[in-house]
């Protein structure tokens, strides 16, 4: 909502909660830039009124709402998971909410899908794990240079704000203040969508760290036979030379205070040759480039804005 009230090409008609019996709520944040409320959820005023909805529902509202919309012909952008994954059953394993998967949906990493997020009527916004670490595996895999039998090992650590609104023991100040845990072993959803992109296994360990937000990756991978560190440099260097939202940063490893607040996916990685051994380092904000700024960012591209419009 912060980031749209203040875009230059939005003019936002409604906030509205996930449930038709919620009561008004003022949005204190943004006072004198935005005079709205977030009211109960009115589907009929959305398809009525809206050229572009987007959605940060939980998934199984999500599933309900876009469709209906869509068929409307209002543009959605859903921040849930409900959308993702391609394969029915995977679908249906991960995300059983979802009946209906509508005709002109993308996946919606900017980087790497532009012009099917162009052309979208709906645009599945990616998880902030996968939207890290695929950025960072993508341009390796898609030149060959990664060997594919042998998977991936992704490593993560996030803020608090990364396990969602409801509260929880595992979320509480004083048990995760002074402490890390990990979690989602082997059952973790983002999973689906990480394989599904890359097609090779993924192990990935997601760990709670003591921050209000954030994702730190450390990647591990192994190379294809005859792989050079500068072959590594180059598949990134040529993969994001022109983008506005992704920064190298080779052998100075990235941190997550030099993303925080902001739209980047700062990467860094150190090669093996020797033992065809890469470790890779991905940071993003996790309420950003891992949400509500790269659903702007898919906005503005399916809109034809300049990319960067609401994000500088």
């Amino acid at each position: 909502m912060t980031l749209l009230a203040r875009h230059p090409n939005v003019r936002l008609v409604a906030a509205m909660s996930s449930s038709p019996d919620s009561a008004a709520r003022p949005l204190p944040r943004l006072v004198k830039v935005w005079d709205g409320k977030v009211e109960p959820l009115n589907t009929d005023r959305l398809a009525k009124e809206t050229d572009v909805t987007f959605l940060a529902v939980p998934e199984p509202a999500a599933a309900d709402l876009a469709p209906p919309l869509v068929e409307a012909g209002v543009r959605v952008i859903d921040l849930s998971g409900a959308f993702r994954i391609k394969d029915s059953s995977a679908r249906a394993k991960w995300y059983p909410g979802t009946k209906i998967m509508p005709d002109g949906a993308a996946y919606g990493l900017t980087e790497f899908f532009r012009d099917d997020v162009r052309d979208a009527r709906l645009v599945a916004n990616p998880g902030c794990y996968p939207t890290a670490a695929l950025l960072s595996l993508l341009p390796l895999s898609r030149a060959g240079l990664l060997d594919p039998g042998a998977g991936v090992i992704i490593d993560a650590k996030s803020g608090i704000s990364g396990a969602g609104r409801a509260p929880s023991d595992r979320t509480h100040f004083s048990e995760n203040h002074g402490s890390v845990s990990a979690y989602g072993v082997f059952g973790h959803r983002h999973v689906a969508e990480m394989e599904q992109e890359l097609a090779t296994a993924v192990t990935f360990v997601p760990h709670l760290v003591p921050l209000d937000r954030g994702i730190l990756e450390t990647i591990y991978a192994t190379l294809a036979a005859g792989t050079t560190a500068e072959q590594i440099a180059d598949a990134f260097e040529q993969t994001y030379r022109n983008e506005p939202f992704v920064r190298l940063v080779g052998e100075t490893l990235p941190e997550i205070k030099h993303v925080a607040y902001t739209n980047f996916c700062d990467i860094g990685w150190r090669v093996d040759a020797g033992t065809r051994r890469l470790v890779i380092v991905s940071c993003i904000d996790n309420l950003v480039k891992g949400a509500a700024g790269q659903a702007l960012q898919n906005f503005n591209v399916a809109c034809g804005i300049e990319e960067r419009t609401g994000l500088r």
